[in-house]
């Protein structure tokens, strides 16, 4: 059985995460199939991870496996669900009804994971009442006492980046200890507030320098 709190590892590598939430979706895409082991070379094909990456970074919490004869699906599955945190649920809040709030507010997938939206919250008087997936969207004004009240964990902030600073301080003021941003700006937040940055048009760069890089190298051959 895991307990992280038990490990001497910084879990806060977007690597290792990322590789554990990898293995998760490869579960979750295979479900139903039957397989009951799987070895690190399988993972690796289905991953595009390397199998030494996979077997380091599980050993990093105990290994799971055993030489030749892979890893345990069902237990492995569960495990990497508990370092992750999905054994778990958590309450989050979306600020900013926008075009991206709306859209992470649209997508189901975060329930089956854990986390359950309770709140959108937007400053736009046109937008109070609707409900998206049946959760109302609320004035910037109830935030508060809603935060306090609804033991809101992590809050998604799609809102423009001049008013990120401030939301993300009264939040924290008010309990909510994990941001994720995508307000493209930095926040500097209290050392226990967790803030995870996604930069869309980064990652769109690093896609067109990959597109660009490929098509260079083909031309080439």
């Amino acid at each position: 059985m895991v307990n992280i709190c038990d490990r001497k590892t910084d879990f806060s590598g977007k690597k290792r995460s990322s590789t554990f939430a990898k293995i998760l979706s490869v579960f979750r895409r295979t479900s139903g199939n039957g397989v009951e082991r799987i070895s690190s070379n399988d993972l690796s094909k289905k991953m595009k991870v390397t199998a030494s990456q996979i077997r380091q970074d599980l050993n990093n919490f105990g290994g799971f496996g055993q030489q030749g004869y892979g890893y345990n699906v069902k237990y492995l599955y569960t495990e990497i669900g508990k370092i992750l945190g999905l054994d778990k649920t958590h309450n989050i809040v979306i600020i900013g009804a926008g075009n991206l709030g709306q859209a992470l507010a649209n997508y189901a997938a975060f329930e089956r994971s854990g986390f359950l939206l309770k709140g959108i919250f937007d400053i736009n008087p046109t937008l109070k009442g609707m409900t998206i997936r049946d959760v109302p969207i609320r004035m910037m004004e109830e935030l508060p006492e809603f935060v306090q009240n609804n033991d809101i964990e992590i809050a998604a902030l799609t809102i423009p980046k001049t008013k990120a600073v401030e939301v993300a301080e009264l939040l924290v003021d008010n309990g909510v200890r994990a941001i994720w941003n995508f307000a493209h700006t930095d926040l500097n937040l209290p050392k226990n507030v967790i803030v995870e940055n996604v930069h869309l048009s980064e990652s769109l760069m690093r896609l067109s320098y990959n597109v660009n890089r490929y098509n260079y190298f083909n031309a080439k051959e």
